[in-house]
């Protein structure tokens, strides 16, 4: 069984799993597990591991729509080094800052690959869930897509024998900021919201069940990072990442036509519309074609 299924299997048991956090009385929570060997390549600083770490599961608070409160984090390694750990400490404090909230500490233990435990707490009294998403309704998506990608191919690089400017990029271009006042800006408005951790292709798709609708794509829309195609031979390739790679966490929002200028006035991040969506039996759709449900894989 798959994540996928496993989650599928949860939803059926916990009412409320299925979304990006889970809300209860207001108040929302969600937790993340990010390991060495798949989430942290070969140069990753302990200072990015902690910013990405716990930026993950702020990202899934953004969205919801909801404002940060705190985060913590439990961190397991084989050794305790000092320097580290402090580097760890201070990445997760460094995000936190970044989005007006607080890293309030957390656990450690011992394990024999570098471990991380993430949990975000927010607030909202009226959460943006994935399930809302109607037709008509566009499209939109904060940010860039790509960063991560283009991260990974310059940690690679850097451990086939590049120099230290590909590693301090790499550690640049992982260290995302989680969405959270775009997610508040657009809270208001959005009919469905979710982050893109595994991929706007994935995405799309797990929206268009959460909400039974379909959409229509257009690549030439989509914003694709800079970084992505100072790491790839042309356009065909630089999309390809951008659409399925996934470990961007930008925001994925569907919302009325209208209210996108108001949106774009409130926002603090460039919101681009890709598409619109579609009903059901439209399917899922980049330019005129359908888009496959690929993204990425939590192994």
């Amino acid at each position: 069984m798959d994540e996928r299924a496993a989650l599928g299997l949860l939803s059926d048991e916990l009412d409320a799993a299925g979304d990006d956090a889970a809300v209860v009385d207001g108040l929302v929570v969600t937790t993340d597990m990010l390991h060495e060997r798949t989430d942290f390549p070969r140069g990753t600083t302990r200072y990015t591991a902690g910013w990405r770490a716990v930026g993950a599961s702020l990202s899934d608070v953004a969205a919801m729509g909801a404002d940060a409160t705190a985060a913590v984090a439990a961190y397991a390694a084989p050794e305790f080094d000092r320097d580290e750990l402090l580097d760890f400490v201070r990445g997760a404090s460094d995000v936190c800052e970044r989005v007006g909230t607080e890293y309030v500490g957390g656990d450690l233990d011992g394990h024999d690959e570098f471990t991380v435990a993430t949990t975000a707490i927010g607030r909202t009294d009226e959460p943006v869930l994935r399930s809302g998403a109607r037709p008509g309704d566009a499209v939109c998506v904060t940010g860039t897509l790509g960063r991560s990608a283009a991260g990974l191919e310059y940690f690679e690089r850097a451990a086939d024998g590049g120099h230290a400017d590909l590693r301090e990029r790499a550690n640049d271009l992982f260290q995302f900021e989680p969405r959270i006042a775009a997610g508040r800006a657009l809270a208001p408005h959005a009919s469905a919201m979710m982050d893109s951790s595994d991929g706007l292709a994935r995405s799309l798709h797990q929206l268009a069940e959460a909400s039974d609708c379909g959409f229509a794509i257009e690549s030439d829309r989509l914003p694709i990072d800079d970084s992505v195609r100072d790491v790839t031979d042309g356009d065909d390739e630089a999309l390809e990442l951008a659409t399925t790679f996934g470990e961007d966490f930008e925001l994925v929002a569907t919302l009325p036509k209208a209210m996108i200028p108001a949106v774009r006035e409130s926002i603090n991040v460039s919101v681009s519309v890709i598409g619109t969506v579609l009903e059901a039996d439209g399917g899922i759709t980049m330019d005129g074609e359908p888009l496959a449900d690929r993204g990425y894989t939590h192994g």
